[in-house]
Formats: C-alpha cells, structure tokens, sequence
C-alpha cells in the first residue's frame, strides 16, 4: 500500500510541477472567477456575507476544473503520456495523482475568499462544516473535472472548449447568484442537479447562518458525486488511453 501512494504522490508532484503554473490555471480558476465574481458586485448594493459564499464557490469550483480537464491532452500531444505508461503505474494511480494535485491547489486558493471575508468584517459561523465541506466540495470537483479528460484527443483547447460549455450552465444554475430559495420551482429542480449546488449551500450556512437544503443531505450528494465521477472517469479513461497514443 505504501508503494501505491508513493507512486501517486509521485505524479501529483508531477503534476504540480508542469501543469499548475500555465495560463488555464490562472485563467479560468483564479481570474475568471474574480472578474465574474466583481461584474455581479458592481453597482449592486449586496452583503458581503451574501457574496463571500458566491465567491468561494466560484472559486473552488473554477479551480478544481481548470486542469484536471487537460492534463491527459497535453500529455498525449507531447508524447510524455508513453514514457508514463512505460512505468510501473496503473491508470488508477494516474486518475489519483491528477485528483490529488488538483485537490491541493483548489484547498490551498480557497482560502483566499475566505480571507478577503474576514478583511471585509464576515464572519465564519460555523468553521468545521465549512472546511468539511471545502475538502469534500475540491475532491468533488476535482473528480468531476476528470471527465472532460476522458473525451479522446490530444488537442488541450477542445477540452477546453468542451469544458467551458457545460461549466458556465452549472455556475448559473447552482444558487450562487440567486440563492435557491428565490428561485421558481422548476428552477430548484435544475439546481438540485447541481453538486456545485449543495456546497454552496454549505458555505451560506457556514458564513450566513441558514441553508436551503438539510446539512446532512448537502454531504451526503457531495460524497456520492464524488465517487460516481471517480468510477466513471476511472473507466472512460481506460477507454480513451489507446486512442491517445
């Protein structure tokens, strides 16, 4: 079991090292999310315990799907991806490696809203569920991320582009500019489909004291996208492997 993890620690420095310094990562997961985040805020007349959950959020979830999506693409298209399959690894301790990376970099810039919450005078109410649920919610994401990996090609910017088309749809329908309780029924039932929705939940109850859905409820939809994206981006990933090669 020790060499298990070895090897996929081994490729979350990998990772870290190549892949969390290029333009997508401080595109789409830390710029993006502040420009969306600032032309919301501007000319509005809004809390700051409302926007700070929103922020974070967008943050988390930005993040953690900025390149997951990409690292098997890059690595097909410059032919690195067959030096790695010519080691000892398996395609689960790859999925696990790029997971991991990507975990870590989203907790570590999560903090940041957090932060600038608590510059702003907002207030952490409930500590514990909110860092419960940014570790389940990056590990979520992370995951989720994966699955846009999987699609067979070498070309990082039709991932991308894939990426983004269904991304900006789940951002909007998952109560972080409209809380879920103002939204009409038809439209509770779109964001219920949202994991992103249930974390965001979580972090409303955690800085403004109230949430739509149960506690326990919010976890429990957190944890099963977790393993559901897991399972599924395991075995497209097996699919796609020959076809990137």
């Amino acid at each position: 079991m020790s060499k298990f993890w070895s090897k996929v620690w081994a490729i979350t420095e990998k990772d870290i090292l190549m892949y969390y310094s290029k333009g997508p990562v401080v595109i789409f997961g830390v710029l993006f999310p502040v420009f969306l985040f600032l032309a919301f805020y501007v000319g509005r007349e809004l809390p700051a315990s409302f926007l700070i959950p929103g922020l974070l959020s967008m943050t988390l979830f930005f993040t953690a799907t900025s390149v997951p999506p990409v690292i098997a693409p890059w690595e097909g298209q410059t032919k690195t991806l067959e030096r790695l399959l010519s080691c000892p690894i398996s395609v689960e301790m790859m999925i696990l490696g790029d997971v991991l990376a990507s975990f870590i970099f989203c907790v570590c810039l999560s903090a940041v809203p957090v932060v600038v919450g608590v510059f702003a005078g907002v207030g952490v109410k409930k500590p514990v569920i909110l860092t419960v649920a940014t570790l389940l919610g990056a590990l979520c994401f992370s995951c989720f991320g994966l699955l846009f990996s999987a699609y067979p090609t070498n070309l990082p910017s039709n991932v991308m582009m894939l990426s983004t088309l269904v991304k900006f749809p789940i951002v909007f329908i998952s109560g972080i500019f409209i809380p879920v309780e103002n939204l009409p029924h038809w439209g509770v039932v779109v964001a219920s489909l949202s994991p992103l929705t249930y974390f965001t939940d979580l972090a409303r109850l955690s800085i403004q004291g109230y949430a739509f859905y149960p506690v326990y409820l919010d976890f429990l939809v957190l944890f099963a996208c977790t393993a559901l994206f897991l399972l599924i981006a395991t075995k497209l990933h097996k699919r796609a492997l020959p076809k990137r090669l």
